[in-house]
């Protein structure tokens, strides 16, 4: 008996990609461009589904940083959705625009590259990603616990958006169990 009170407690729980998307709508983030990701799938359907959020894909994560610039100095709040590899197109636009103009870009990255993984350049991308962060002194957060994600998500925007900073959220596969390989 107590084992099916524990599945209706997991079956009526939020998961994490409703989680993010609620923490997003509380602080009125609603452009929410993205490059497809299979991880990302359940919070990009989400996020579609929602009349809140403008959500479309983008060819590149460039792209994507543009946009978001563009509606920030308008007015209007956005995240980016990417993952690892996705990353490391962007540090040329984050150090060049991003960072000296003060745009509080969120950027929620699927982490790949660990735990498994069979491709040694998402691994190199891992390896390199909070290294790069960090020399761009940009804020950043991997979430691995399903209980401290709405926290983390909803203070890392409010400081981002108060401090006019970007911040990175890096969804860890402990969270959201990562990509599956066949």
């Amino acid at each position: 008996m107590a084992a099916d009170a524990g599945a209706a407690r997991s079956a009526s729980a939020p998961n994490w990609h409703e989680i993010v998307l609620t923490a997003l709508k509380r602080n009125e983030v609603s452009l929410v461009p993205y490059v497809p990701d299979r991880v990302l799938t359940p919070l990009i359907q989400g996020l579609h589904d929602d009349s809140s959020f403008t959500t479309f894909a983008t060819a590149r994560e460039e792209e994507a940083v543009g946009i978001l610039a563009g509606a920030w100095m308008g007015g209007r709040r956005g995240a980016l959705l990417m993952q690892t590899s996705g990353f490391a197109t962007l540090p040329n636009v984050l150090a060049s625009l991003v960072v000296p103009c003060q745009i509080p870009m969120i950027m929620i990255v699927s982490e790949r590259g660990t735990l498994g993984e069979f491709n040694v350049g998402q691994s190199l991308v891992c390896r390199t990603m909070r290294p790069v962060l960090d020399a761009l002194a940009i804020e950043h957060h991997t979430m691995t616990r399903l209980d401290e994600l709405d926290f983390i998500v909803d203070r890392s925007i409010k400081q981002a958006v108060a401090t006019q900073a970007p911040v990175a959220l890096i969804l860890s596969p402990l969270l959201t169990g990562g990509k599956v390989f066949a």
